[in-house]
Formats: structure tokens, C-alpha cells, sequence
């Protein structure tokens, strides 16, 4: 395996199997095609066609436009269409987070094709021996990925939160990391992938930070989604990246992202540019 079949594996879609959703005429997600005909049940709501969908019984406010995909998904996710409500709010939006014309549930995001965004931080320490770097375990009982890799930090950013007010809560639930420590994370760009999974399209925007840590710090998971946690060398690091599926998928990306920022991956790397390109794919 090599660093860019990870990063292939996450912008694996075949855009002839999908159709845009259209609200006001601008696209706010992809929906599959088998998708489509559930949502002939609501031909009030959405004009289904050969080629596209268009939600054309929108109602003009913000927190009527949310009810009605509210009730759209409770009968979806009563079916078993969706598989489970997460409770946390996405923004559907043609575009930027602050551009949203309401919100969805999180758990749903995926069967509307619509945009999500979302954070990861990668700690790490300079050492004598170079930088080594916090890795966290999934808990067994996580919904995707149970017991894989992730981030030392990573989360969704629902709606109404803020950058910064949301990066400060991800790092106090999943390592312990107090305020003051996690506002001196570097935001470093962002990662962006398109990928088809079981629940829909998965067109996503990954901010992407660096936290350099303390040697005596020690992560602690207070939420329960962290079973364990390891500070490994980089190159131990980047081998489980390139050379296994330990990983989460997206996470992958993230850390792959930090080995070029921080010249452990070279342009003297097969594929190099193919892998700075592929980081930040363009979106659907």
C-alpha cells in the first residue's frame, strides 16, 4: 500500500450514481439514486426527476425549512432508510457553514449527499528522538470504525458553534486537554474528500490544526469515545498510515497532511504531487 491509495480510498465515488439536490437553484447535496424515490412520498416537498431532485415546497424561513426535514427523517430513520438519528445539527448549505438554509441531523447528512465539516487536531511532541505523536483508539462501542486509530482530537462542528468554542470542547471530551492548552492550536489549513458510504455521499471539509504538546503531558478521554491512548514516533506513525487499514479512513488524510507539512514526506515520495493535489479535493 502506498499514501495515495489512502487518499484514493476516500474520494472513491462514481458521480453517475448520484443526482444533485436543489434548493432555490443552487445544489445543497448529491442523493443517490435509489435514495430519490423515497422522497416521492413527500411529492409536496420534492420534484423527483431523471436528473434531479428539487425541494420545491421549501418553506422561506430557517426554523420552518428545518421542521420539515425533521419530520422527512423521522419517518425515514423509523424505517430503517436512515439508520439512526444523531441529535447534533448539520448545516445544509450550497456552501460555507455560515451559508446554511437550515440544519439536518448530523446522522443524516450523508443520505442528502450534503456538505460537512468537521475538526482534527494532531498532537505531537518534539522529543530528542524527533517529533512523536499522540494516537488515540476508538472505544469499542463506537458506531464507525470501533477500535480503530483516530486523531488525538477529532469531531464534527455542528451548527451555532464557533471554531474555536468547538476545537475547546473536542479537546477537554476526548483528551483532557484544558483551555489554555488547546487555544494554542495551530489552525494549518484543511483537508477536503468525497466518498461514497453506506449511508449516502460524504462530500467533506476537514479543518485541519497542530498542537504541539508538552513531554509530560498525558491524554484522558472523558467521553468515553477513547479507549486508550499511545505517543508513537513519526515514522511508526506514518508506517500504520501507509502500510495498514489501523486508521480511520479520514484520518489518514489528516496525518498524511501533517507528514508533508512537516517534511517527513518529500517531494522525492512516488506520487508527491498526486498527494498534495488529492488532500484537497475539489468538491462536488
Amino acid at each position: 500500500m502506498s499514501f495515495i491509495d489512502k487518499i484514493h480510498a476516500c474520494n472513491a465515488w462514481n458521480p453517475g450514481d448520484f443526482v444533485p439536490l436543489l434548493l432555490d437553484g443552487a445544489r445543497v447535496g448529491w442523493l443517490r439514486r435509489s435514495a430519490c424515490d423515497h422522497l416521492r412520498r413527500w411529492p409536496e416537498q420534492f420534484a423527483v426527476e431523471s436528473g434531479c431532485v428539487t425541494w420545491v415546497g421549501a418553506p422561506t424561513e430557517f426554523a420552518a425549512r428545518t421542521a420539515v426535514l425533521d419530520a422527512v427523517f423521522a419517518r425515514l430513520a423509523e424505517e430503517g432508510v436512515v439508520s439512526h438519528l444523531h441529535g447534533e445539527r448539520y448545516p445544509l448549505t450550497a456552501s460555507t457553514r455560515e451559508r446554511a438554509c437550515c440544519v439536518i441531523d448530523r446522522a443524516c447528512a450523508p443520505f442528502f449527499g450534503a456538505r460537512a465539516f468537521g475538526q482534527h487536531l494532531n498532537g505531537y511532541v518534539r522529543t530528542a528522538r524527533g517529533i512523536e505523536m499522540w494516537i488515540g483508539r476508538r472505544s469499542a462501542d463506537r458506531r464507525h470504525y470501533p477500535l480503530h486509530l483516530d486523531n488525538l482530537v477529532a469531531g464534527g462542528l455542528p451548527h451555532g458553534l464557533s471554531l474555536v468554542d468547538n476545537l475547546r470542547k473536542e479537546c477537554a471530551e476526548e483528551a483532557g486537554i484544558p483551555r489554555a492548552l488547546a487555544d494554542r492550536a495551530m489552525a494549518v489549513g484543511a483537508v477536503t474528500y468525497c466518498r461514497d458510504s453506506a449511508g449516502g455521499l460524504k462530500p467533506d471539509v476537514m479543518y485541519c490544526y497542530d498542537l504541539e504538546l508538552p513531554e509530560d503531558f498525558e491524554p484522558v478521554c472523558t467521553d468515553g469515545e477513547v479507549e486508550s491512548f499511545r505517543r508513537l514516533p513519526l515514522a511508526e506513525v506514518a508506517a500504520l498510515v501507509r502500510d495498514t487499514d489501523e486508521f480511520k479512513l479520514n484520518c489518514n488524510l489528516t496525518i498524511i497532511d501533517f507528514l508533508v507539512r512537516h517534511g517527513f514526506i518529500t517531494p522525492e515520495e512516488p506520487d508527491y504531487l498526486e498527494i498534495i493535489a488529492g488532500l484537497r479535493a475539489p468538491l462536488p
